[in-house]
């Protein structure tokens, strides 16, 4: 995510670098043969622990070595720590199933060059493209751009992208490209490969709900089946013994199952990270 602005643009960008407001899922296998959903979406989310409000802000789009020739404008939105927001985008002639209620629905798409465009929503590629999300509607033309607010280059044939070891991982119809570890600025840590879970904003449970309703994050703590079957978003799992030494480390999405198939039977302690909190829970492996 970019944390450089000019002066100019200091009171539109100064909520983005705070919060940290970041492109988290992208999936343009929508409606495509072996889809399972009819659209494409992109999926933001607030990883800082502060609430923001986004305005003027922008979803450019561009092939894997093209330039970003079109975007679409967002509303004004607000969105409290650990929050998603969902955006559909187009849809194609596949898919059995529709995305579950989006936050918003892309319709007008905009040429750079001032053509029309008459797609209504983004059409993204399936496996390979670049997304920026954007605080104005000037052009981007690099990462490194001061109106870049969060850059994501996936799939192996991407040209442009965060960081210096490659592109985010390569989605398909089957899969989206997913944040996995925050924000570090580079594409080939930060995201994975694997099956799309659109999110809008109420759709995934913060901390503060696991605590009300008395629920945990991870869904069988007692393992017949050598799995672990989280129930939220966790980062930075780590696996301990009760003597403190560290068995396993993962990142893991919602409704993901860790394989535990190395660890000898008996209790350990997982802790991780839910929408910027730390939780902890003990498990017992049979």
């Amino acid at each position: 995510m970019k944390k450089i602005f000019t002066i100019l643009g200091m009171i539109g960008v100064y909520a983005f670098a705070n919060a940290q407001i970041v492109i988290n899922e992208v999936y343009g296998g929508g409606g495509n043969s072996g889809s399972t959903y009819t659209n494409d979406f992109i999926e933001l989310k607030n990883i800082g622990s502060t609430t923001v409000t986004l305005a003027n802000a922008t979803i450019q789009y561009a092939s894997a070595t093209g330039t970003f020739n079109q975007y679409h404008t967002l509303p004004t939105i607000t969105l409290t720590a650990g929050q998603t927001y969902l955006i559909q985008e187009a849809a194609g002639t596949g898919g059995t199933t529709a995305l579950p209620t989006p936050n918003f629905t892309a319709t007008t798409v905009v040429n750079f060059d001032g053509s029309t465009n008459n797609n209504v929503g983004l059409a993204l590629a399936a496996a390979a493209g670049k997304v920026v999300l954007a605080n104005n509607s000037v052009q981007v033309t690099a990462p490194t751009n001061t109106n870049v607010v969060d850059f994501v280059g996936f799939g192996t044939t991407a040209n442009q992208y965060e960081g210096s070891t490659g592109p985010a991982a390569a989605p398909s119809a089957s899969n989206s490209t997913a944040r996995i570890s925050g924000d570090t600025n580079n594409n080939a840590n930060d995201f994975a490969a694997g099956a799309p879970t659109p999110q809008p904003t109420g759709g995934s449970l913060a901390i503060s709900d696991f605590n009300k309703s008395n629920s945990n994050f991870i869904k069988n703590t007692f393992i017949k089946n050598e799995e672990i079957t989280f129930g939220a978003d966790v980062k930075d799992v780590k696996i301990y013994t009760l003597t403190g030494q560290v068995v396993k480390t993962a990142s893991v999405k919602d409704g993901a199952a860790l394989n535990v198939a190395e660890l000898a039977k008996g209790n350990y302690i997982v802790t991780g990270t839910v929408n910027n909190q730390p939780v902890s829970q003990k498990i017992l492996k049979d």
